[in-house]
């Protein structure tokens, strides 16, 4: 009877352990669905279409020790790291540059105008040139070269 104890024990250690091990929420493969000029942009001059085209339809992968893509975002020794911004601070501060040049300029509002409803906004810091910001578990976005980009998660 000792041993049949023993074995539960175990056993449960190791559910324990499988679930401390699961992979966080990031973790697997994206596909850039779309892009908008980023509200950043200047209005006056289109953005260059030539990287937005090189990336629609292309697949990343987030894996626990490198980004495997496209460029600018492939990166062999990311540096993860999850943060909560405020709406002002995503696109690295792109919406509070934009408020200082201008009062009448609202990051909430940006924010929302990109699907992200609530603050804060959970950003995944990569150590590499690219931060990316969650709308959900499988929405994510980026803000490169005057473009807002949206990848989904498989």
């Amino acid at each position: 009877m000792k041993f049949t104890g023993t074995v539960c024990v175990l056993m449960s250690l190791g559910a324990a352990d499988t679930a401390m091990a699961a992979d966080p929420f990031y973790i697997g493969n994206w596909t850039f669905t779309s892009a908008v000029a980023a509200p950043w942009a200047d209005p006056q001059r289109k953005p260059d279409d030539t990287e937005r085209a090189r990336l629609m339809g292309k697949a990343v992968a987030f894996k626990p020790r490198e980004i495997s893509g496209p460029g600018p975002l492939a990166c062999g020794r990311p540096q993860y790291k999850v943060t909560d911004y405020g709406p002002a601070m995503i696109f690295q501060g792109a919406f509070d540059e934009m408020r200082r040049a201008d009062k009448k300029v609202d990051p909430k509002a940006l924010a929302a105008s990109l699907g992200f409803a609530d603050a804060p906004i959970r950003t995944l810091e990569t150590g590499c040139e690219i931060d990316v910001h969650f709308v959900d578990d499988t929405t994510a976005e980026i803000g490169l070269n005057n473009y807002v980009y949206t990848l989904k998660k498989h």
